[in-house]
């Protein structure tokens, strides 16, 4: 119940925002889907604000749930998503969920990949070596362990994961929160879907969950896209405009950016 109010309390956020009535037109049941893939410490009402958009340029989108237990149930998830896409696929994933795409976009459906804020190890490696040499962001010191799931405090989600939205809208990412399985940050891809799909990255400067540093050498590495922000981990939510503009690159679709579009 709690997850529904934040899915329908984000898509009444959007009422207000600067999607234009104009571009809107009726979705093409057999073009390009968009497989929206959360991190952790959410849930697919996360990409509440993302949807929306997309759908005003006529891109049909659908926010994978992810049980957040292990690598390898998330990558099920996510690939039955995909298979359900009766096209082409735009897989973007945000902070964990950069692994899973990494995984399971080696499905041929997929054309792109767009990673916000995201991991994207490489084959053999996981999401907990790939941080090895940059600087801890201070959200991970504040993570908590419960019988072998982590989650946040309400401090750190409104400081460290959220500051760039409102109180309120921190307050319910903490009570809706998805805790992680710890072991799946120990488990190893075994083939980078970015060694051969192109790729593009949205890297928040401003991140105190996944240090700008590793996110800035991560879009380096995998030779994606960059669009920079000045936004905290959840840009998604904050600047779902600029975010959005971004997948409808990576589709091949032009548009002008949204930057005044606010999340809070």
């Amino acid at each position: 119940m709690i997850r529904t109010l934040l899915f329908a309390s984000l898509l009444a956020a959007t009422a207000g925002s600067s999607v234009a009535a104009e571009h809107v037109r009726p979705l093409d049941p057999h073009a390009l889907t968009v497989v929206l893939v959360h991190g952790a410490f959410a849930d697919g009402s996360s990409w509440g604000q993302v949807i929306p958009r997309l759908a005003s340029w006529g891109v049909p989108a659908v926010a994978v749930q992810n049980p957040l237990t292990s690598l390898e149930d998330d990558v099920a998830a996510t690939r039955r998503a995909i298979r359900a896409a009766p096209g082409k696929v735009v897989l973007v994933g945000h902070s964990w969920g950069g692994t899973v795409i990494t995984e399971a976009g080696n499905d041929p459906k997929v054309s792109a990949l767009v990673y916000v804020a995201a991991f994207a190890p490489d084959a053999g490696e996981n999401s907990a070596q790939q941080g090895q040499g940059y600087p801890v962001a201070p959200g991970l010191s504040r993570l908590l362990e419960r019988e072998g799931f982590l989650s946040l405090p309400e401090a750190a989600v409104r400081e460290d994961f959220a500051p760039d939205l409102k109180p309120a809208t921190a307050r319910l990412i903490y009570r809706t929160q998805g805790p992680l399985k710890a072991s799946a940050l120990a488990e190893p891809v075994t083939q980078a879907a970015w060694r051969g799909k192109p790729s593009w990255y949205v890297l928040s400067r401003h991140d105190r969950m996944l240090s700008p540093q590793l996110q800035a050498a991560t879009a380096r590495r995998i030779g994606a896209q960059v669009h920079s922000l000045s936004a905290s981990h959840v840009s998604l939510l904050s600047q779902p405009g600029a975010v959005t503009d971004a997948i409808l690159e990576a589709a091949g679709i032009q548009a002008a950016a949204t930057a005044a579009d606010s999340g809070g």
